[in-house]
């Protein structure tokens, strides 16, 4: 066991007592480090476990991103693509669209449409049909048809409205003949019956036509004013020698009202 020492004080020229601790006590204080060490080492060793799995996290997510960043660039070249094509096939399905649409309306170019003639049998054959054209018309022989027959709906019930007849004609001058006979007319009488008849138009076209019904009922009562529509759909309006074409029924009605206002 180490006894305490004595130091001279050169300064004080005298003695100064130290003290040493106890050697166990020494040995341990130097064995054991100071808590707050511990928890600093502890801390650092978290920190450095949590940057490792860290970086391995922003490792793992720079791949997935480049990834996605590739999937991506080819998922824009393929819509750029496939747009391009979209708009393609949509002029091609709108050209075919139109010619589709005029293929059909010249195959009725020679077609009327009859309202009127009562349901029964043998009412629609073609030899029926010229008999009642030729006497709605007084006309002196009849004409020549290619077929006629009525259109594709259920057979109505006694007493309801009998369907629609659609019948071809083989010269086309006769067509045009009857219809502007029809105009003339407006109501044709045969035995007893009031029966109309109008163009065989597409459907496309009749709801196009359809949309003026309103302007035209407006025009009949503005005098001096003529009109007409005009195949597919257009009407004409003349108005003091002033003629005028429309294919927009919100505009033919504008200018109709300042017809009417004036």
């Amino acid at each position: 066991m180490e006894s305490d020492q004595y130091y001279p004080d050169t300064h004080n020229c005298g003695l100064v007592h130290k003290l040493r601790p106890h050697p166990r006590v020494r040995r341990r204080l130097l064995q054991r480090p100071p808590r707050r060490t511990l928890d600093l080492q502890a801390v650092k060793t978290q920190l450095a476990h949590d940057k490792a799995a860290n970086d391995a996290t922003m490792c793992k997510l720079k791949g997935t991103v480049g990834e996605m960043e590739h999937a991506l660039t080819e998922c824009s070249d393929d819509i750029a693509a496939m747009k391009a094509t979209i708009e393609s096939l949509t002029a091609n399905v709108a050209k075919l669209e139109n010619k589709c649409e005029d293929l059909e309306s010249r195959s009725r170019r020679n077609n009327i449409r009859i309202l009127g003639v009562p349901e029964g049998p043998d009412t629609c054959t073609t030899a029926a049909i010229a008999a009642v054209v030729k006497e709605g018309f007084g006309l002196v022989k009849e004409p020549l048809l290619d077929r006629s027959h009525r259109t594709l709906q259920p057979k109505p019930k006694t007493g309801d409205r009998p369907r629609v007849i659609v019948c071809r004609f083989h010269y086309h001058s006769d067509c045009v003949d009857i219809l502007r006979r029809a105009r003339e007319l407006r109501q044709i009488k045969v035995r007893d019956q009031i029966i109309s008849i109008f163009p065989d138009y597409t459907a496309k076209v009749a709801r196009a036509r359809a949309v003026f019904n309103e302007v035209r009922r407006q025009l009949r009562g503005i005098d001096s004013a003529r009109y007409g529509l005009i195949h597919p759909a257009r009407l004409r309006i003349t108005y003091n020698g002033i003629e005028k074409d429309f294919v927009s029924a919100e505009e033919a009605s504008h200018y109709v009202k300042t017809l009417m206002s004036a």
